[in-house]
Parts: C-alpha cells; structure tokens; sequence
C-alpha cells in the first residue's frame, strides 16, 4: 500500500545522487558541523552511546536507574540499594545498516528518501568520528546475495542486483568521507530488498557492545526484520531511523493518479478523488506506522523518524539532545 509512488512527480527531481555525491557530501558536512556543534556543545561519542561495559565504583539507587546494574553485593553489606557505575569504553565502535532498496528511490517532499538516508549517515559519522572512534557500514540495495567485504576508501562499491556489502570499520575523517563517499555513490536497484538480512550483517560475526544504526523506511513485512533487531539488542545499543514521505502517510486530492510499485513495477491507477479511499489509506497508513513504531519497541530500539519534507537535521538534534537529557538524569531510554 505505501510503497506505491507517482508515476510523475509535480516538481522536477534532482539529479541522481551519485552523479553529485561530492558537492552534495561537501554541504552536508559543513551544514552537519556547523548545527550540531553549534547546538550540542561539549565531546559526545555518539548518536546513541551505551552505559560502558567496564566495572567503575558504586553509588546508591535512584529512582530511574537501571535494576540490571543493581550491585547486590554492596547492598547486602550496607543494607541500602546500590547500583555499579560503569565506565564507558574509550573507543566506541558504531555500525550503519543502510536500507538503499528500490523503496526509498522515493520522495515529494524536499528531499528524496535516499537523501534521507544518506544525510543522516553523515550526521552519525560526524557524531561519532569527532571522539576519535571507529565506524562501518552494511549497505543493502535489494535481494539477498551478499557481497565479501571490500574496501572502500577509493571510492563507492560495485552494486548489483541483489547485493548487500560491508564496509569496514574504521577510525579517521578521511576515512569516514570514503565511507560517506561509498554510500553516496550506491547506485539503487530494483527488485525487493531483504531488510532482515540486512540487519542480520550486523550480528555477523558478533563484535564486542557498541551502537548499530539501522535506517530505513521499514515498509518490509516486521516478522521479516523484528527478530534479527531483537537479536542485535541483545549485545548493542539499537538506535533505528525511520525514513518517511508524506505521501506514504496520506493521498492528495489529484483526481486519477498514476502510481508504481518501486520494487516490482506494478502499476495501479487510483481515483484520489474519492474521500472514503482517502480515509482507507490514512487510516492504513497509519496502522501500518503504528505496527512498526511497536515492533522496534519491542525490539528494544531507540526510534527516530525523519520526513522528507520536514528539516532532517533539526529532528536528529532534538532526538540526540534528549538522549543526552535522558542520560543525565540516570535513565537508560
């Protein structure tokens, strides 16, 4: 239902991503540097940073705090309840799964989803390269063959149907502007993704605790993904980025309008005209958030949601401030 896509956009669109990566990543990063520095001063490791696996001293319990970091030893001795502090790791090692399917080759808004996609792996790779730790990428452009891994620091891996490739992790500016580059220039293909094979990548081989980032616009069945989340929760800090399109939210009253599935190319004419199919897919649309929005609670992940008609970064910052309120006040979510 919400895949579907006008045929015709009423607005001429950009062109393609990979053909201008380099002036667009260069206003990216300038664009990303400047807002959030200017508006979350002070070191901060990453989007999404995790409590710390290293053992550090006691205090007693406040309310908020997690119970899994009770330490019952010291409360036994002491009679009152005590958490363990932990010491976050000094070099955090964050990993993007990157949904680039023939879904997101889609956008009436100011920007194309996959611009989406790509503008909020820049403002991660800034969050996180600036304290000096390492990041990687797996990118999915559809299917489910899979790609070994490659290097990609001379420039955007070979893309072909059904291909879904790792970019190492690494430490350094200059490497993070080759993976940025790398991402820009994957070219989208068509046919079905497989978003839980994705986000299984990133399971695979385990790797000790540290954030994954999965952005996507998660119109994929959930049981297809859900489990794989679950699992990476287990061992990782989730954070998962939802991009969205008005449209896919709510049709315009157009009259007949022409519409496409991006990823099997099926065509449907639908008469917008009609209020009671406006309403249908409203409320569709809206059960269908609701049901992913539930999924990745389930799965215990952190949930941002970006529009393409609405400003990205202005979200992203919002959502990172309040993480850091969060954390302040001894909460963990």
């Amino acid at each position: 239902m919400a895949r579907a896509a006008p045929v015709t956009s009423p607005t001429p669109r950009p062109a393609p991503l990979g053909d201008r990566s380099e002036a667009v990543l260069s206003r990216l990063q300038l664009l990303v540097t400047r807002k959030l520095d200017g508006l979350l001063q002070g070191d901060y490791a990453g989007l999404l940073p995790g409590p710390g696996s290293e053992a550090g001293e006691s205090r007693e319990y406040r309310p908020g705090d997690d119970v899994r970091r009770m330490d019952w030893p010291v409360t036994a001795r002491t009679t009152t309840p005590h958490v363990r502090r932990t010491v976050a790791d000094r070099e955090l090692e964050t990993w993007l799964a990157l949904d680039l399917s023939a879904s997101l080759d889609f956008g009436t808004g100011q920007w194309l989803k996959r611009e989406v996609v790509v503008a909020a792996a820049a403002a991660i790779t800034h969050l996180t390269v600036r304290g000096g730790n390492r990041i990687g990428a797996v990118i999915g452009t559809g299917g489910g063959a899979s790609a070994p891994a490659r290097r990609w620091r001379g420039g955007p891996p070979p893309a072909g149907p059904g291909v879904l490739t790792r970019l190492p992790a690494r430490s350094g500016r200059k490497e993070a502007q080759g993976l940025l580059r790398a991402v820009a220039g994957t070219a989208i293909q068509p046919g079905r993704g497989d978003l839980g094979a994705l986000i299984e990548m990133l399971n695979r081989p385990p790797r000790r605790r540290g954030v994954a980032v999965v952005v996507s616009d998660f119109l994929a069945p959930a049981e297809q993904w859900a489990r794989p989340m679950r699992k990476l929760r287990v061992r990782h800090d989730v954070l998962a980025i939802e991009v969205v399109d008005p449209r896919e939210l709510e049709l315009p009253d157009v009259g007949v309008l022409p519409v496409v599935d991006p990823e099997s190319g099926e065509l449907h004419e639908v008469q917008t005209a009609d209020p009671r199919l406006r309403q249908r897919y409203a409320e569709a649309a809206t059960a269908q958030r609701a049901a992913i929005a539930a999924a990745l609670r389930g799965a215990g992940a952190a949930h941002l949601r970006l529009r393409t008609d609405r400003d990205w970064l202005l979200d992203m910052v919002r959502f990172v401030a309040a993480q850091r309120h969060a954390r302040t006040r001894g909460t963990t979510r």
